[in-house]
């Protein structure tokens, strides 16, 4: 008799203990699907309460594990984002951090920095192309960059130049305003050279000495 009572009473708390898990796993999962903006868990009510219980904790371990990849998703997400953000000089893009972000979150925030990362590119080559004029028009106009942007521009390194929509529209004013002063000195030169050649007409200078003076 006292085997047995010792047994039922192993049995009832061995019960207890399970349904004090179970009870605190669909607590847990509540909070997990509210977090993870998931419908609610249904358990399978036919199972035995050994079998709930192991499904139970089965599933808040899937779910935490879900939590921590999205986490650390977001959290790698907004590491790239800060980096295109201090290059493109933009806003970070608008998301809870303390949250857990949906999956929709997620794929919204990747579109987001795909898109950022094509204008970087376009940005970058925009601005590769632009410095490339800009140093070979000073060289021909011998212009030495005499501001701090200008300097920026022919002497920082590429990586390192802020590609904000301010500073591209400024570099394609620089190029423009070079670009422009090589227009105006090639004009001054063939004025020169046709009032040269005037000059000559009406002196009569002679061919060979026009050529040995050009």
């Amino acid at each position: 008799q006292s085997l047995l009572d010792m047994m039922v009473a192993e049995e009832e708390s061995l019960k207890e203990r399970l349904l004090k898990s179970i009870a605190l796993c669909r607590k847990e999962l509540d909070t997990l699907c509210r977090e993870l903006q998931l419908d609610p868990f249904e358990a399978e009510e036919e199972s035995t309460i050994l079998q709930m219980e192991k499904n139970l904790r089965t599933r808040v371990e899937v779910m935490l594990k879900q939590k921590r990849d999205r986490k650390q998703e977001l959290k790698t997400l907004q590491e790239q984002d800060r980096d295109l953000c201090d290059i493109l000089c933009t806003t970070p893009f608008c998301i809870d951090s303390n949250a857990v972000p949906s999956l929709e979150d997620l794929d919204r925030y990747r579109r987001h920095l795909a898109s950022l990362t094509a204008e970087k590119e376009q940005r970058q080559e925009e601005f590769v192309s632009s410095k490339r004029q800009i140093i070979l028009l000073m060289e021909e106009l011998d212009h030495t960059p005499d501001t701090s942007f200008e300097r920026d521009v022919v002497c920082e390194d590429e990586e390192a130049f802020c590609l904000s929509t301010d500073n591209i529209a400024a570099l394609q004013n620089l190029l423009q305003q070079l670009e422009a002063r090589r227009s105006l000195n090639e004009a001054v030169c063939t004025e020169l050279r046709s009032r040269i050649v005037a000059l000559w007409e009406r002196l009569q200078v002679p061919v060979e000495e026009r050529e040995s003076s050009a």
